[in-house]
């Protein structure tokens, strides 16, 4: 069951993104041969995250980019894209990969509330001495429900993962601050 579950899941995110793609490319043709922007690009906004943590036994790098449409000032539609990489030297390594879809809505003026499934996959290798090393490949699907204040372009706040489960080691709690930018 839980396989059928991520199956559909990804089947989902996959049928959005090549939704996402067509209408980004249809878009692009039809400015291309007016040589005007057009309403579709003048709506679409990008931004993303990345992160670099590096100790001397231990690095963490992480890059989301991300796209949202702006249907109106109050609600947008988006898909990203998540890559990390972590490290504990000798101890573990995890490569970790998926996508997201994310819906903000903005009731009032400097606050957002938001929506994001989120699904990665996991590749973890934990090291040990005098014994094989231990792999756990898995899915993992998050439900973040946010809330930030923001000015312009950027908001600044916290999301909680619905979803969480402590004994899938890929997040440390359910509580994350985020920094949301696009431009």
């Amino acid at each position: 069951m839980r396989k059928s579950y991520f199956l559909t899941v990804s089947k989902i995110n996959l049928s959005f993104l090549l939704v996402l793609v067509s209408g980004i490319l249809f878009s692009q043709s039809q400015a291309i041969a007016s040589k005007t922007k057009s309403e579709f690009w003048e709506k679409v906004q990008f931004g993303g995250g990345f992160g670099l943590n590096i100790g001397s036994r231990f690095t963490d790098i992480t890059v989301a980019p991300s796209c949202i449409y702006n249907f109106n000032q109050s609600f947008s539609l988006g898909i990203g894209l998540q890559g990390s990489y972590v490290s504990s030297k000798n101890n573990y390594s995890s490569a970790i990969y998926g996508l997201s879809l994310i819906s903000l809505v903005n009731p009032i003026e400097d606050f957002q509330i938001s929506v994001e499934l989120e699904q990665l996959r996991v590749n973890s290798t934990i090291m040990m001495i005098g014994a094989p090393n231990l792999k756990d490949n898995f899915w993992n699907t998050g439900l973040f429900i946010g809330g930030g204040y923001g000015a312009d372009d950027v908001v600044v706040g916290i999301r909680y993962n619905v979803l969480y489960k402590k004994s899938d080691f890929v997040y440390n709690t359910a509580f994350m601050p985020f920094v949301r930018v696009y431009f």
